[in-house]
């Protein structure tokens, strides 16, 4: 089942549907690697359209070195401004972040809004974040990308010679830069003390769970590969409960904020399963900074579980691009199962679920059986650290026996004289916390 958006929602994005702005895209190939650069430009393009614009046109340019100052070539810049004339565009999309230079020079020869790509993913962000944390990472990466661009975004603004000294003495075009470079510090500090509070909640959250020890397993995976529609499905199958699914939809960064929830199979092999903010090529650096403490849910889970679309050509590049990108948040050593999803929209069609070694599983996240398949393997992993345990328990320590029946399968239990005695399969830390109280039989 997928989720929809609410009604409010709905009608601000056929709002903007009818407002799309008209882009034209622009980017450098420096003849490295012409097939990522070709996937970046078609990336670049969903990207677009995630952001409800509508790309009318591309250009290119094969240069072995960026141009400092205008990104590509002079003869080129006419050839865009000439371009995106004919095309009515009206915004400029560069494919790389440009630097403040760059997008005030550029603003200035084409006499047209400029975006680069890296402002676009933050927008994108920007729409997609719903919890406070999220709005406020985002908020953060995107002042604090901002703050150095302001002069190409104020180039329309006067500039009034003025002695050295104090504000009252410059031009209205400096002053105003002036004035919004301290209100965009002042918030970014802010921010800070914000997101340092809701840290810490996380951190007691994160204890609590540790206590009680849950097994963590996190979604990780290139964006739009069906992260959302695994975690929905397991909800389905295992908890019931619609009100805890996500936003569930085929569009890049569809779902943006970290989610976690207890999937209860049974026999007291429960799991936490987090669905993490996707990765992409040339991901700001900013974002993965802003989002470190929602992202620390992957460097602190037990298992990952990263997802691949197995259907889209660029499958290994997607692969290659999400293990950098966990080796930046020191999770690269976290064991992992690679699950290749989307197996039914692919020409040659391979069975499915299956496993194909023994950390790969080949699955179709909307089909029960693989997700009941994917469950399986998933328990297999995280609760191969788990022992077969006999205990006796006295009466007066009623706390670690309802313990074991909340955290271990329970095979058996008696009542005897000097307290109770249980059979389980607990974690091995627990069998060494409690074995005081081991009564093994013959």
């Amino acid at each position: 089942m997928v989720i929809y958006m609410t009604e409010f929602e709905n009608e601000k994005e056929k709002r903007a549907e009818e407002e799309r702005e008209r882009v034209l895209l622009v980017g450098v190939d420096d003849g490295t690697d012409s097939g990522n650069f070709e996937r970046s430009m078609d990336e670049l393009k969903s990207l677009a359209k995630a952001c409800l614009m509508e790309p009318v046109g591309v250009i290119t340019q094969k240069m072995e070195t960026i141009n400092k100052g205008l990104y590509v070539g002079t003869g080129k810049v006419q050839e865009i401004k000439e371009t995106a004339g004919i095309l009515e565009a009206d915004v400029i999309l560069f494919d790389d972040a440009l630097s403040p230079s760059q997008l005030q020079n550029l603003q200035k020869e084409l006499g047209k809004p400029v975006l680069d790509r890296t402002t676009l993913i933050l927008d994108i962000f920007e729409r997609r974040a719903r919890t406070r944390e999220a709005k406020l990472q985002v908020e953060s990466a995107k002042l604090k990308y901002l703050l150095p661009r302001l002069v190409g975004m104020h180039e329309a603004l006067t500039r009034q010679g003025g002695a050295s000294g104090s504000m009252s003495s410059r031009g209205a075009g400096e002053k105003k830069l002036e004035l919004d470079r301290r209100r965009i510090e002042r918030r970014i500090g802010e921010l800070s003390r914000e997101l340092i509070e809701v840290s810490k909640e996380r951190q007691v959250q994160r204890k609590k769970r540790a206590d009680a020890r849950i097994p963590l397993v996190a979604l990780v995976g290139y964006t739009n590969a069906g992260k959302s529609t695994i975690l929905n499905a397991m909800i389905d199958a295992y908890v019931g409960d619609c009100e805890k699914k996500v936003l569930e939809k085929d569009m890049l960064f569809a779902t943006l904020d970290t989610t976690v929830r207890r999937i209860c199979t049974g026999n007291n092999k429960d799991f936490l399963l987090s669905d993490t903010v996707g990765f992409i090529h040339k991901l700001p650096h900013g974002l993965v900074k802003a989002f470190h403490s929602t992202l620390e849910e992957v460097g602190n889970a037990d298992l990952l579980i990263h997802v691949v679309d197995y259907s889209d050509p660029h499958y290994r590049e997607h692969i290659q691009t999400t293990k950098q990108t966990l080796s930046e948040l020191n999770a690269g050593d976290i064991p992992v199962i690679t699950v290749f999803n989307k197996v039914d929209k692919c020409e040659d069609l391979i069975p499915f679920p299956q496993m194909a070694g023994k950390d790969k599983v080949y699955i179709s996240a909307k089909e029960r059986e693989s997700i009941a398949f994917l469950t399986d393997t998933i328990i297999d992993r995280i609760y191969a650290d788990y022992v077969w345990g006999e205990f006796l328990i006295p009466y007066d320590k009623g706390g670690v026996l309802s313990y074991f029946m909340e955290h271990a399968h329970t095979e058996r239990w008696t009542y005897e004289e000097k307290g109770t005695w249980i059979k389980v399969r607990c974690h091995k830390a627990d069998r060494n916390k409690y074995r005081e109280y081991l009564a093994e039989r013959a």
